[in-house]
């Protein structure tokens, strides 16, 4: 029994370890964002103390040189509107897959698999291109581009959900006299909640830190995501103003951390429910 106890010990130390290594990038964004920037070149490693330490006005600065409000609108516009179409269309579509069961929603699945496995850099420059030619380069056209690079996961996902739940619930309350969609919706929908937390969670992480997809489509005139207007804190002949990118990537990270961390616990019991019954 001491043999097990101490060699669940080393793993615990192990994960400890490989857990700091992870927040240590974060803490130390943290610590520089409250820096002048002349000190976060000479040894970014130390804390604010002294002149060093300029409190909140990398912070001020950062978001004056950016408009960083008005990204954080476009960002929560695009990332709340992009889940929402993403979670709404891919499970009554993995509803209808599993349900119907036929050559077409069998080959209609098998396209949301090839979805997952093709890299992006194979259609990067034709969406950059389309996006310019049918009107997506605004924040309600990205909603539709994510859609279709999200509905991958979120489909093979809820198809294994959806396969977990016993058909005689539905055929019960079409019998009651319920419609389709009150049946998916009223049914379906709350027996899914779990996995649709997580898939929310996931595509969410994913669109709020973006980058690439939003700098190909949008009209960086008129639009600019957060991860988008930090990069303009880039000055010329490679000058960087990183006090003031610091305090603008800890904005951009406290909201996604917070959202994570309310709704973490449903992470792996969705996941779970998808992949074993998939």
């Amino acid at each position: 029994m001491s043999a097990k106890v101490k060699h669940e010990g080393w793993w615990s130390l192990l994960f400890a370890v490989v857990s700091l290594v992870w927040i240590f990038p974060i803490a130390l964004v943290v610590i520089n964002s409250f820096k002048n920037k002349a000190y976060i070149t000479r040894n970014a490693f130390s804390l604010p103390t002294g002149h060093a330490f300029v409190g909140f006005e990398n912070y001020s600065r950062g978001i004056e040189k950016t408009n960083l409000i008005a990204s954080f609108g476009w960002t929560v516009m695009i990332t709340v509107g992009s889940v929402a179409l993403i979670l709404v269309c891919t499970s009554m579509c993995a509803w209808w897959i599993v349900r119907v069961n036929n050559w077409v929603a069998k080959a209609l699945y098998l396209l949301f698999l090839f979805n997952m496995i093709v890299p992006f850099q194979m259609v990067m420059f034709t969406l950059s291109k389309m996006a310019d030619i049918v009107g997506l380069n605004t924040p309600w056209g990205l909603c539709i581009v994510y859609l279709g690079f999200g509905a991958g996961l979120a489909v093979f996902i809820f198809t294994g959900v959806v396969k977990g739940i016993p058909q005689e619930l539905e055929e019960s309350a079409m019998m009651d006299g319920a419609s389709v969609p009150r049946t998916f919706f009223q049914i379906v929908v709350p027996i899914m909640r779990p996995s649709v937390v997580s898939v929310a969670i996931l595509e969410a992480m994913w669109i709020w830190n973006d980058f690439l997809l939003p700098y190909l489509t949008l009209d960086m005139r008129r639009f600019k995501t957060m991860s988008i207007a930090i990069q303009y804190l880039k000055g010329g002949y490679g000058s960087v103003d990183m006090g003031a990118m610091m305090g603008c990537l800890v904005l951009a990270i406290i909201p996604i951390v917070v959202f994570y961390l309310v709704c973490q616990k449903y992470i792996i019991k969705g996941v779970l429910a998808g992949a074993v019954k998939g």
